[in-house]
């Protein structure tokens, strides 16, 4: 049963926002870029495992997609976590070409493709984490000792990889390609075939990570030491993102183009929730969409359908859902 359905990572959308308002002679520009190419191909290898996730028994697995759970300052993100009555997994999917190698005693992970080198943040270490963190979580809040274990998907049905170094014979258990993934299900439930949790439990844990899930905006520009001052401002033109619009006869003038648009400033406030947060004042409106007067801020923000609290100038304005 489906609990979390499977969206655009916001992770994914964050970073697109980030690009559309980080200067193309930023350094760190291309490092970002990078990072989305990396995440977009994962998310296509993530819903290539849809096919396998639906001949799993509805009624025994609980399936959860795209988890963002706190850690401290930083993020746990989980691509997918299954929860049965005897054991949870968390899958961590690689959708990456050429070879890969996972060498055990230095814990590194290299891809080798079209003759080119290069290292990535080691996977077992990941799934190491992401264990720890669902364990305390289930004992903090009082949950049956149910096993935790993760497993690494590589969904390139072209890809091959190898495990070396001595501690290869723990690892290997621990990484399959997604043509076997459902053999690799089989294997944890014939070894973990004890109900440790009921029916009851396992809907209230869901709910519980459900509640968790946050979203983890700020944590991306923090892990990228960007500044907002960085970043550029504005109303973008949709038909070049290049050019800002002004304010012009109760629309949106782009100057460039001599056009006019009367709700561009709906891709701006967007950008604004997913890098900065899900609120905005009034005050913080007119200085990144570059409008003068606050009455005219306000007509634009109770024309979004965003939720309100406050009164006057302590006015903040929230999306009813999110991403919005």
């Amino acid at each position: 049963m489906i609990i979390k359905d499977r969206t655009k990572p916001l992770v994914l959308l964050i970073l697109e926002a980030l690009l559309r308002r980080l200067p193309n002679s930023h350094p760190k520009h291309q490092q970002i870029s990078d990072e989305l190419g990396r995440r977009q191909a994962g998310y296509t290898g993530e819903k290539s495992l849809d096919y396998y996730y639906r001949e799993l028994p509805h009624q025994k697995y609980m399936i959860l997609h795209d988890l963002n759970l706190p850690d401290g300052d930083y993020n746990c993100q989980i691509d997918t976590l299954l929860i049965t009555p005897e054991f949870t997994l968390a899958i961590d999917v690689k959708n990456m070409a050429g070879k890969l190698i996972f060498d055990t005693d230095n814990e590194q992970f290299i891809q080798i493709n079209n003759g080119n080198e290069k290292g990535y943040p080691y996977p077992i270490a990941q799934g190491e984490r992401h264990q720890k963190y669902l364990q305390k979580l289930l004992t903090a809040n009082h949950f049956p000792s149910v096993p935790v274990e993760y497993v690494v998907v590589i969904s390139n049905s072209y890809t091959s990889y190898a495990v070396t170094g001595k501690n290869s014979h723990k690892v290997k258990p621990r990484i399959c390609k997604s043509d076997v993934f459902l053999n690799k299900v089989s294997f944890f439930e014939k070894q973990y075939s004890k109900p440790l949790m009921t029916s009851k439990d396992l809907r209230k844990l869901c709910r519980l990570l459900i509640k968790m899930n946050t979203i983890p905006t700020t944590y991306v520009l923090k892990n990228y030491g960007i500044q907002s001052s960085e970043l550029i401002t504005g109303v973008f033109c949709p038909s070049n993102p290049h050019h800002c619009l002004t304010r012009k006869n109760q629309s949106w003038y782009c100057p460039t183009c001599d056009t006019f648009t009367r709700d561009a400033h709906i891709n701006a406030l967007r950008d604004y929730f997913l890098l900065f947060g899900p609120t905005i004042t009034n005050m913080q409106f007119r200085e990144f969409a570059h409008i003068k007067s606050r009455y005219v801020a306000k007509r634009i923000l109770l024309s979004c359908n965003l939720q309100s609290t406050g009164k006057n100038r302590s006015s903040c304005y929230t999306p009813k859902n999110f991403p919005w």
